[in-house]
């Protein structure tokens, strides 16, 4: 991977995906269309060409980028978009002071730009055609507490799953288009896939967390969807 330009995508098939929320117990099941995913979360080299910034705690070109909010992590869809000549997915209005205080945004889904993957996509690619907890042996494919030395990792260095995804459990969690819970946490989004930091049990294909949209930490990054028009 050109770690300076790349953004290697992966189509990923239609299918049916079911999820679950334990603190709820509610089950519930989601048809997704055709689309395609970052074949790696997204790196700070990338990050870096598109923004002019490197926002990451650990520094290196291949690492995933972190420490990076759900807003910045939608306007870098934009970015990449327009780098791209596509589309952009996201309409964004700042109607506040600071971000996210009054901002209000909107996913066209006519555009065949970038955006972040909706939860049920994160799911249904995680999982590859797989039933268990996790496409393969812990150890063999995430960096997660038991073998992370505490620190994130480059990219790409764990076995992928079988549609050839890399890094979905374990590195850094990734954020997705969802909101949590409207009701109980307001604009809380969804994050999913489990990080270095983080025990056996939370990089797990089904584990669900949530943060504020302008929440910004050293084990949460993200990678680009494009939808198949």
């Amino acid at each position: 991977m050109d770690v300076m330009t790349g953004n290697e995508m992966v189509a990923v098939p239609p299918g049916r995906v079911t999820l679950s929320d334990r603190r709820t117990r509610r089950r519930w099941s989601v048809e997704v269309a055709p689309y395609a995913l970052g074949a790696f979360p997204v790196t700070q080299a990338l990050y870096a060409q598109l923004t002019g910034r490197r926002p990451s705690t650990a520094l290196g070109d291949r690492l995933p980028v972190e420490s990076v909010s759900w807003w910045d992590a939608a306007r870098f869809c934009n970015a990449l978009s327009r780098r791209d000549g596509l589309s952009a997915a996201y309409d964004v209005s700042a109607e506040g002071e600071g971000e996210g205080e009054g901002e209000r945004i909107e996913w066209d889904a006519s555009a065949d730009g970038y955006r972040l993957p909706t939860e049920a996509e994160w799911e249904h690619a995680c999982r590859a055609g797989s039933e268990g907890p996790r496409y393969g042996e812990l150890d063999e494919i995430a960096w997660y507490r038991g073998n992370s030395h505490e620190r994130v990792h480059d990219v790409g260095g764990k076995r992928p799953n079988a549609w050839g995804l890399h890094d979905m459990l374990g590195n850094v969690w990734d954020w997705c288009w969802d909101v949590y819970d409207a009701e109980v946490y307001g604009t809380y989004r969804v994050l999913r896939g489990g990080g270095w930091f983080d025990e056996h049990w939370s990089c797990r294909a089904s584990a669900r967390r949530r943060s504020h949209p302008t929440f910004q930490v050293d084990d949460v990054g993200f990678r680009v969807a494009r939808s198949l028009l």
